[in-house]
């Protein structure tokens, strides 16, 4: 479905993706690990159009997109949940979704889908005449994740979608992943949280300083010595807050 060929960004003169190949297959949970400033962000930007890259190819079913706007892309349905949940805080939360679904124009489908969130997020649905900036962290991404699957993506990218949540809110959201994947929905995943994001996807790949550093099968990559001294080690572990 994705392919990330040879894909080279710069930030200035900082060379933050070097030569980077990976693949994503449909139907597949991809996730990208590496620690702050491996480049890991920086590549969901380029797939989405938001940076540009100086080199390399991306392309999304067979079609070239790396040269292609922001607004072009999420039109092939790739939708991007980025860092930071990024809600519109004045909007209420069925406003928000309804953002989400500027691309379709069949008021059946959008309700479908609507009901599709409300059900794997029954918070949302309690909430859905409530300002999305007074809702806690926990809820905020919830509802940054249904944004995106109100645009019925065929791949959706999340940016570090368990970053500042307490730990059962951490296991709710993997469940949601799981599940959302499960509807059919291919899923690259960027998260620090590395014994969790392993543990629901097919495939990962590691990033170190803009290069790829290791791929393969998610249950090899967790069992690797390297890996879990790194990450998954109490010294890799990264530290979650407890904001809900």
């Amino acid at each position: 479905m994705l392919l990330v060929k040879n894909l080279n960004v710069y930030y200035g003169g900082i060379h933050a993706l070097r030569d980077l190949t990976i693949h994503v297959d449909a139907g597949e949970i991809v996730t990208i690990i590496g620690a702050n400033g491996a480049g890991k962000s920086t590549l969901l930007r380029a797939i989405s159009g938001i940076v540009r890259p100086k080199g390399g190819e991306i392309s999304f079913e067979g079609k070239r997109i790396d040269a292609r706007p922001p607004h072009v892309i999420a039109n092939l349905r790739i939708a991007h949940v980025p860092e930071g949940r990024r809600v519109f805080a004045n909007l209420s939360v069925k406003e928000n979704l309804e953002m989400g679904a500027f691309l379709v124009a069949d008021h059946k489908r959008l309700q479908k889908t609507l009901d599709t969130v409300f059900h794997l997020f029954p918070r949302l649905k309690e909430r859905e005449g409530q300002r999305a900036g007074t809702l806690s962290g926990g809820e905020q991404q919830m509802l940054a994740m249904g944004r995106g699957m109100m645009m019925e993506p065929k791949l959706l990218i999340m940016d570090e979608p368990s970053l500042g949540l307490a730990p059962v809110l951490v296991t709710s959201i993997f469940a949601a992943i799981k599940e959302i994947n499960c509807q059919g929905c291919t899923i690259l995943l960027v998260e620090q949280n590395a014994h969790k994001a392993l543990r629901v996807a097919n495939r990962a790949y590691v990033l170190e300083t803009g290069r790829l550093m290791m791929e393969g099968p998610a249950e090899e990559i967790a069992k690797d010595p390297s890996i879990r001294q790194a990450y998954l080690g109490r010294k890799g572990r990264k530290a979650q807050s407890t904001a809900g």
